[in-house]
């Protein structure tokens, strides 16, 4: 089961860094703490950029995210996109903890991204005039 888990890790942070490119260079460690059960909890080590997953504790991490399993699996499954991170993370259903300065750097340069998305996205497709507009 935790083969898979690194796969999904794996997938979760090409995605993520598909949508949020400025952050590909990024060298970080970020732990994932997946709990199931009572006392199940799998814990694995992503280290970036190089997009390595292993099963580990990952004690040098700089960043620390603690999720349930279930609720991972489904996000990923599903294709979670930045907003459904940002919406986890807004309900409590996923906790990101750990150095400060990174922390802030991620949700600034994702909220850059965000609004570069929103601004180039067309305000009427086709070029159609807003019905009542001259």
């Amino acid at each position: 089961m935790s083969g898979d888990a690194k796969q999904l890790i794996e997938t979760a942070a090409k995605t993520f860094l598909e949508e949020v490119p400025a952050l590909k260079p990024m060298k970080v460690v970020v732990a994932f703490d997946l709990t199931g059960g009572r006392s199940d909890l799998q814990q694995f080590r992503l280290q970036l950029p190089e997009l390595t997953v292993t099963k580990d504790i990952g004690a040098d991490a700089r960043i620390r995210v603690a999720m349930r399993r279930e609720f991972f699996n489904l996000m990923v499954e599903h294709g979670a996109r930045v907003a459904d991170w940002r919406e986890a993370f807004h309900d409590g259903k996923a906790k990101a903890t750990g150095v400060e300065q990174y922390l802030k750097l991620i949700l600034t340069v994702v909220e850059k991204q965000e609004e570069r998305d929103r601004l180039r996205r067309p305000k009427h497709p086709g070029g159609t005039k807003p019905p009542g507009g001259h």
